[in-house]
């Protein structure tokens, strides 16, 4: 039966600071719990990892990354949603950061800004001064897999936890 944990071996993350991006290595302190797992970093998309790892979909929480432009500011968020689920970006994130475009981060731009990999972004370790925006539904999830930074592994995190990250604001997200 799928769950959160799946048939992985989880560890606790703070222990193991090689399996994840050093940005994240380095934020770990701040998210009580956090268990780190390695993966092959050819099954890192939800889907594959999901069904590679009997993990629920349910219980893994994808981050995307969104540039939204008003004049010539620039603003980068963090999107948290359950891989069930899709976030409405173009309304109610776009409207949230007060942005009159919004689009998904170029994926280059993305990976430089934030220290990680695509395909293992995570809000934990992201840049102080960016929003977190978590969906309500993670924040109630209970224990949810995220990315570590790095293709080749994958936090567990209790979604309050991300809910608690510096930047965070829980909002409902979903279309």
């Amino acid at each position: 039966m799928p769950s959160a944990e799946g048939n992985l071996t989880w560890k606790p993350a703070t222990e193991h600071p090689e399996l994840v991006a050093p940005p994240v290595a380095a934020a770990l302190p701040g998210v009580p719990g956090a268990k780190v797992a390695e993966i092959d970093a050819a099954l890192a998309d939800t889907a594959a990892f999901c069904a590679a790892y009997d993990v629920d979909p349910a219980a893994s929480a994808n981050c995307v990354v969104v540039e939204g432009r008003r004049g010539e500011v620039t603003t980068r968020a963090a999107v948290m949603v359950l891989a069930t689920d899709r976030a409405d970006v173009n309304r109610i994130v776009r409207k949230h950061l007060g942005v009159r475009k919004i689009s998904f981060a170029d994926q280059a731009v993305a990976e430089e800004l934030t220290g990680m990999q695509q395909g293992g972004i995570t809000p934990v370790g992201l840049p102080a001064d960016w929003p977190i925006l978590v969906d309500a539904a993670v924040a109630a999830a209970g224990p949810v897999v995220i990315g570590a930074g790095l293709r080749g592994a994958k936090l567990l995190v209790d979604g309050s936890a991300l809910a608690e990250l510096p930047g965070a604001e829980v909002l409902d997200l979903t279309l």
